[in-house]
């Protein structure tokens, strides 16, 4: 197979000229998870530009399931010929290894990565009828009503989940977790009032926000998001940073010829440098961040070795 597909890359990269023709067959987008979330924006934003510098149809496949473990393996077992690709999620590639170790799959030895998408901190929200308007508040609350409150998250070992338990860990309260299938049911189920307290980047939580029918409370990078300027920062409330960022690479089987990674990343590129693809982005409350594939390695190995730490602080199992 890895021969075919090094015989095949000629015919695939002669030169990156605009809408040069991939191949005859259309590029799938994996992603592991529902349409709705971070992720599912991530492959939206890149696919039709990216059709058009590739000169091919360009589609997303959802595939969730297992935590993201079936869209995972779809992309693992794909032909390495650059025609499958999965749009990966922080918490799925540094948060479950860190919780579940190595199983069927190791993201860090069965996938390569191409190119970072995006890039977003967390904000961290309540449903309405929780009477607090800053983290400090929830914070106070949560502590006089200990086991009374829930949050969700897309699942154990996902961001949601070890951003929550590392909260935990700092101030001390007594919150539920209650894992979901994927982010849009967590949402529907905080804006129902089923849970109180949730955590996600922007993106699918923005319009609920201008609405009413959710209340940002705190968001988790160094500086106010330019989304939601008017919501202060865990620092300016007087907490520790909590570094989780939701970030989404490009990634590719192993297996795949390096000519072809070359390409697609050189591609990722010239998409997020678009001014129409990065207006795009952060009218969403996200971020197109390129970076290349020696610094998405690098991030994994960093964020992996750190959510294990808190993974034995918080005493988290495996489901």
């Amino acid at each position: 197979m890895r021969r075919r597909a090094l015989l095949a890359a000629p015919a695939l990269l002669a030169a990156p000229a605009r809408a040069q023709a991939w191949s005859s067959r259309p590029v799938t987008l994996i992603v592991a998870s529902p349409a709705g979330g971070g992720t599912d924006f991530a492959a939206r934003l890149l696919a039709e530009p990216l059709a058009q510098r590739l000169g091919q149809s360009v589609v997303v496949e959802n595939r969730p399931g297992g935590n993201g473990a079936i869209g995972m393996l779809a992309a693992i077992r794909a032909r390495p010929d650059g025609h499958t690709l999965l749009v990966g999620y922080s918490g799925t590639l540094t948060g479950k290894p860190a919780v579940e170790g190595v199983s069927d799959y190791d993201p860090a030895r069965d996938l390569l990565p191409i190119a970072q998408v995006t890039n977003s901190p967390q904000v961290m929200m309540v449903h309405p009828a929780v009477p607090v308007s800053t983290l400090t508040e929830f914070v106070a609350h949560a502590r006089a009503h200990p086991g009374k409150l829930a949050y969700g998250s897309s699942g154990n070992g996902s961001l949601h989940h070890l951003g929550c338990e590392l909260l935990k860990l700092r101030t001390g309260i007594d919150i539920l977790h209650v894992p979901y299938r994927g982010t849009g049911e967590t949402i529907s189920d905080l804006l129902a009032g089923r849970i109180q307290f949730y955590m996600n980047s922007p993106p699918p939580v923005l319009a609920f926000f201008r609405d009413g029918r959710l209340r940002p409370i705190a968001t988790t990078g160094e500086a106010r998001h330019r989304a939601l300027p008017e919501v202060p920062t865990l620092a300016e409330q007087g907490f520790e940073p909590i570094p989780i960022d939701s970030w989404f690479p490009l990634m590719a089987p192993v297996g795949t010829p390096a000519p072809i990674l070359a390409r697609l990343q050189e591609e990722v590129r010239q998409v997020l440098a678009q001014d129409a693809v990065q207006r795009r982005a952060e009218e969403a409350g996200t971020f197109a961040a390129f970076a290349p594939a020696e610094a998405v390695t690098a991030r994994m190995a960093r964020e992996t070795a750190a959510w294990t730490q808190v993974v034995k602080a918080a005493g988290i199992r495996p489901d």
